[in-house]
C-alpha cells in the first residue's frame, strides 16, 4: 500500500500497520520467550522495513504486555506499579522512575488506562508496503518531526467537527502506539494519538521524531482528504520545502 500522506509529508520512515490476528507471518521477528525488550524498539524496526510480532510470551516487559493489550500485567509487578512509576518501594525493589510524584497519583493514572485483554493471539507490526490483501489493520503509526506532526494534526481535524480530534496522553510508549489508539478505534468518533513522549522509550526513537497513531478507518479518511486540502496550498509548500529529503 502506498501512502499519499507519507509522500506528501516526506516521512523519513514508512508508516506501519498494527494488526491483531490469530496467526503471525512466517517472516515476523519476535523477542525470545521471557527475554526483556522494549516494544518501542520493535516498532522502530518495523518502520525501517521489518515485520515484527508479539504474543503473550514475547512482549518484552510487563509494561509492554499491557501496552499491547495482553491484559493487566501490572497486577503482579513486584512492589506495585504505583511505586515503580513514582517514589519506589525501598530496599529490595526497583528504583522508582519518578514519572509521577506520589504512588497515589501513579495509581490514578493506571486506573484510568483502558487496559484490555484483546481476543487475539498476536499483535503484528508491518510496514504499509508489506500489507497483504487479507490483512485487517486496526491502527497505523507514522513517525514524524514537528512540521510533519503539525500537518497530521491539521489533517486529522480537516473533515471532522471540532478541534480535539488528536490527543497527547501521558503514558508509556507502547500505550501510545497500541493500547490507547486501540481503545479509540472502538469509539464512533476515534481520535488520533501523539506518542513516544515516554522518557524510557525515547532512546529507541530518533531524537527529532514522535509518533502519530491513527485508527485505520480514520487513516483512510485522512488519505482520501489529501487532495483538495491545505496540503495543496502555498502555506504548506513553505513548510514542506524545509523538510529534509524528497
Amino acid at each position: 500500500m502506498q501512502s499519499r500522506i507519507a509522500e506528501e509529508l516526506k516521512l523519513r520512515y514508512q508508516p506501519v500497520a498494527v494488526i491483531m490476528a490469530d496467526e503471525k507471518p512466517e517472516e515476523a521477528q519476535q523477542f525470545a520467550e521471557g527475554k526483556w525488550g522494549c516494544v518501542a524498539a520493535m516498532f522502530t524496526a518495523a518502520s525501517k522495513g521489518r515485520v515484527v510480532a508479539f504474543d503473550r510470551k514475547t512482549y518484552g516487559c510487563p509494561g509492554g504486555g499491557v501496552g499491547l493489550g495482553f491484559g493487566n500485567l501490572y497486577e503482579n509487578m513486584p512492589g506495585g506499579i504505583e511505586y515503580f512509576l513514582s517514589t519506589g518501594r525501598g530496599e529490595g525493589f526497583r528504583e522508582g522512575e519518578a514519572y509521577k510524584k506520589t504512588p497515589e497519583a501513579a495509581q490514578s493514572f493506571v486506573d484510568e488506562l483502558p487496559i484490555t485483554d484483546i481476543p487475539y493471539h498476536y499483535v503484528v507490526i508491518k510496514p504499509l508496503g508489506k500489507l497483504a490483501t487479507d490483512d485487517d489493520p486496526q491502527m497505523v503509526v507514522l513517525y514524524c518531526n514537528p512540521d510533519q506532526l503539525a500537518a497530521l494534526v491539521v489533517l486529522a481535524n480537516y473533515r471532522r467537527p471540532g478541534g480535539d480530534n488528536v490527543i497527547i496522553p501521558f503514558g508509556a510508549g507502547c500505550h501510545s502506539v497500541c493500547l490507547i489508539p486501540y481503545d479509540e478505534s472502538l469509539h464512533e468518533y476515534p481520535r488520533a494519538v501523539v506518542g513516544m513522549i515516554d522518557i524510557s522509550a525515547r532512546p529507541h526513537v530518533d531524537p527529532d521524531l514522535l509518533t502519530f497513531t491513527v485508527p485505520y478507518r480514520m487513516f483512510q479518511e485522512m488519505e482520501e482528504d489529501v487532495p483538495g486540502s491545505f496540503l495543496e496550498k502555498e502555506s504548506w509548500e513553505k513548510v514542506k520545502n524545509r523538510i529534509p529529503g524528497g
